[in-house]
């Protein structure tokens, strides 16, 4: 029979398909099996309609066959099969689908449920294939027709014995190169994967005759210690799971089974700490199974750290990480998306509509939001223990656009709290606020233990203030973008405009500053270079000295934004602030006028006693511990 040309510019198009369509050649496998799997669907779906067709399950599978001598590989189904009008309009004719059409022609019936939307996915066997044969013969023919092409010129459709229904797909790999070893697809290693990572779900038996070893029977005679002898023997194998666990109900499925999954699936030795299974319908239907891991992979905050959920469209695997699917801030969240009405591109390898993947992605984020909520709420501990391995995505998430997410979020964030001496909600901390309590205070620090030792916490804690410790970099930027938290404004106990002192002290202080005028003014031009300013206090008990802070900068907010790799050179706006009830405060009086040299010391010591109470470093430890020297003397 004389070559045919493809109906539609082939050569140009078909060269489009093979060579940028698809992302990775290894996909052609995906292609091909799920089009069997089609065609075993449209078969089934006839035999509810035709009492003639005995549809037994078990007797219908796809076969993938290798053979190395000829170097072909064989997809075998016994679905529906094709008659030569079919082969000549579905494979003749680039892009024409007869899954599609099948669908659109039943897309009001139940149970209509095909995988393969556009007659692209076929022609991804030239790929890897220089030439192809499809043997096929349909139900209710006699005769069967055999389509061959070599990619390039067109094809040739001749009749030819076909024992039984269904579709034989041949493919003669291309020779290998420098660049590409196509060889490998001859291996039942590679050929597994494959299945496994793409077709795992495909629901019916995806089978392969595959090599295997077992030991010879050991002599009567031999030597006990003799290596033991093996032999190959070949057995059919089925390749794939079929009964993906995520459409199971969750009633059947035991935390063995998810834990099992989960920690075979996403490569860890962990059991999850939450397990997500759900189930929507609605504008786009989906079941997605979701993992909250017990920690955060070894690589969670580098760039080689890929979130992203697997998306799945009727059991076939579509992308290994959709970033759309979930928001940095849930980045640790493992899991899959299995969805029916995703509208694909000819590839099926990138989304169409990404408004369909919006939908999914705001549903997602809800429910985990919603689970972690019962988390906190019903499992304390549990939560507990997730937070201190998560929180800094749930700061940043808060932090991050602008504070674009922070009402979302904020109700998952917690912190140390001075009162409970452990972690609380903004929602708990404010539930136990004083009745003329105007603030919520928070203090920034390294760890707990030098938060607790700061001295501008002392007056807060005896008044009976509730401080809540910052001891992550995000905090107090997470804080200054949400403003508020139920009205109430965010307070450091390192303002300088603090004002928690009452009436009296608050005199008292104004009585040290106008009484001792000349001599704050003397400290302040002492340390100018330094401070903004050097005040009286009543803030402080035990302590002699303070930093505080003046304007939007904090002293943690200056650490942190100098320890990014540009040279920031910030500065905090530093108020030092001296307890004019400690004794510290009579000796710097009686040296004003006496000894002014020995103040400038002073000075200096008490300033950088301040900064080194505060966890910042000094600019010259060898001048402090000089002068510290000279006053001990």
């Amino acid at each position: 029979m004389a070559k045919k040309e493809f109906k539609s510019e082939s050569k140009r198009l078909l060269n489009l398909m093979i060579n940028s369509i698809y992302t990775h050649k290894e996909i052609f496998l995906r292609e091909l099996i799920s089009n069997a799997s089609d065609a075993l669907d449209k078969f089934y779906y006839l035999s509810l309609s035709d009492e003639n067709i005995v549809f037994d399950k078990e007797n219908f599978y796809i076969r993938i066959s290798l053979d190395k001598d000829n170097r072909t590989i064989k997809i075998i189904d016994k679905g529906i099969g094709m008659s030569k009008d079919e082969l000549e309009e579905n494979l003749g004719t680039i892009a024409k689908s007869g899954s599609f059409a099948f669908k659109n022609e039943n897309e009001k019936e139940e149970g209509v449920d095909i995988i393969g939307q556009f007659g692209v996915g076929f022609y991804s066997a030239f790929m890897v294939g220089s030439r192809l044969v499809v043997k096929s013969r349909k139900y209710g023919e006699a005769e069967g027709y055999m389509w061959e092409s070599d990619g390039a010129d067109g094809y040739e459709i001749s009749p030819c014995n076909v024992d039984e229904v269904g579709t034989e797909i041949t493919i003669y790999l291309k020779e290998n190169t420098e660049d590409e070893n196509y060889d490998t697809y001859l291996e039942e290693y590679t050929i597994r994967s494959l299945v496994k990572k793409y077709s795992d779900y495909i629901k019916y038996p995806i089978k392969m005759m595959v090599t295997k070893r077992k030991p010879k029977p050991m002599p009567e005679d031999a030597d006990e210690n003799a290596a033991p002898e093996f032999e190959e023997y070949s057995e059919d194998d089925v390749l794939n799971s079929m009964i993906p666990i995520w459409r199971k109900n969750k009633s059947e499925v035991t935390d063995e089974e998810y834990n099992n999954f989960y920690k075979e699936k996403f490569f860890d030795f962990e059991d999850p700490s939450k397990i997500i299974h759900m189930s929507a319908d609605g504008l786009v239907s989906y079941k997605s199974l979701m993992f909250i891991p017990k920690r955060p992979p070894y690589n969670y905050y580098t760039k080689e750290f890929k979130k992203g959920l697997q998306l799945y469209a009727n059991g076939v695997l579509i992308m290994e990480n959709c970033e759309d699917l979930l928001p940095d801030y849930f980045g640790f969240v493992k899991g899959l998306v299995d969805s029916a009405d995703l509208s694909l591109n000819i590839s099926r390898e990138i989304l169409q509509h990404d408004r369909q993947l919006k939908t999914i992605a705001a549903s997602i984020k809800k429910k985990i939001k919603s689970e972690l909520e019962n988390m906190q709420k019903n499992d304390r501990d549990a939560y507990v223990e997730f937070y201190e391995n998560f929180k800094r995505p749930l700061k940043f998430g808060v932090y991050d656009n602008f504070g674009q997410n922070k009402d979302f979020l904020i109700d998952l964030i917690m912190f140390y709290s001075s009162a409970e001496k452990k972690l609380v909600t903004l929602k708990e901390y404010v539930d136990r606020m004083k009745s003329e309590q105007e603030f919520i205070y928070y203090a920034a620090g390294e760890t707990i233990e030098q938060i607790d030792r700061l001295p501008q916490t002392e007056m807060i804690k005896e008044k009976g203030y509730e401080i809540l410790y910052f001891t992550e970099d995000v905090d107090e930027f997470a804080i200054k973008v949400l403003g508020k938290y139920a009205d109430k404004s965010f307070k450091s106990v390192s303002d300088s405009g603090l004002d928690i002192a009452d009436e009296e002290e608050k005199k008292a202080e104004k009585e040290a500053k106008n009484s001792n005028k000349e001599l704050f003014e003397f400290l302040k031009e002492t340390l100018k270079d330094k401070t903004a300013d050097v005040r009286p206090s009543t803030r402080l008990k035990s302590y002699p000295v303070c930093i505080t802070s003046e304007g939007e900068v904090s002293l943690e907010m200056e650490k942190v934004l100098n320890s990014m790799p540009n040279d920031n050179n910030i500065k905090a706006q530093r108020v030092l602030e001296i307890n004019i009830n400690h004794e510290i405060f009579g000796k710097l009086k009686n040296l004003y006028g006496s000894d002014n040299d020995k103040l400038k010391k002073y000075a200096s010591v008490l300033y950088n006693c301040a900064m080194l109470m505060e966890g910042m470093s000094i600019e010259n430890p060898a001048e402090f511990a000089s002068d510290t020297c000279s006053l001990l003397g």
